[in-house]
């Protein structure tokens, strides 16, 4: 038994990406469990990869810079269940996690840069107010992309147009639902 990831987690791939689950689905002809994931930038691409692959630690030698334990790593409130889990089945089985051979180890090669850390900032906030400040503080900088991933987790629908124009719509929709929901997120 191995750690499994829920549907609509968040995780944080290690080059920085942030990724939902859709579901645990099983191979046809293999009955191999496979996540199926969503990016959470750019177009908004859905992945299919190994369960085992998804849970695997990051190959420190292939990547000896990467901080991240593992390759994706859950986010929010519950982030330490993934770690509790992995080193509860770890000390069952009484061998210690061991990184997937590198012949496994295939990495996606146009994956989409890392988001802008104020982007994550934004989608980690707990208020209105606070993603309104951090909207303020992208304005000289932000492309449609950051305003796609933005309105999409606060579930807002941004018309396409200018930049400017779209900038201008997110941040109006803050301001009413900061006024109205009283910053009761959703």
């Amino acid at each position: 038994m191995t750690f499994i990831p829920k549907p609509h987690e968040i995780y944080k791939h290690f080059k920085g990406n942030l990724y939902q689950i859709v579901t645990i689905a099983q191979h046809s002809e293999t009955g191999e469990q496979l996540v199926i994931y969503q990016a959470m930038y750019g177009d908004f691409k859905t992945y299919a990869r190994p369960l085992a692959m998804f849970t695997s630690e990051v190959d420190k030698v292939k990547y000896p810079e990467v901080q991240q334990r593992f390759r994706f790593e859950l986010q929010g409130a519950d982030a330490d269940r993934q770690t509790r889990e992995t080193d509860a089945v770890s000390e069952a089985q009484g061998v210690a996690a061991q990184p997937v051979a590198p012949a496994v180890q295939i990495e996606v090669a146009d994956e989409e840069p890392a988001l802008d850390p104020l982007v994550l900032e934004f989608l980690d906030a707990d208020s209105y107010e606070q993603k309104l400040n951090i909207l303020a503080g992208l304005h000289h900088r932000i492309t449609d992309e950051m305003i796609t991933t933005m309105a999409i987790a606060c579930d807002i629908e941004v018309n396409d147009g200018e930049t400017e124009e779209r900038f201008e719509e997110l941040k109006n929709c803050l301001l009413t639902m900061e006024k109205f929901e009283c910053n009761r997120l959703r």
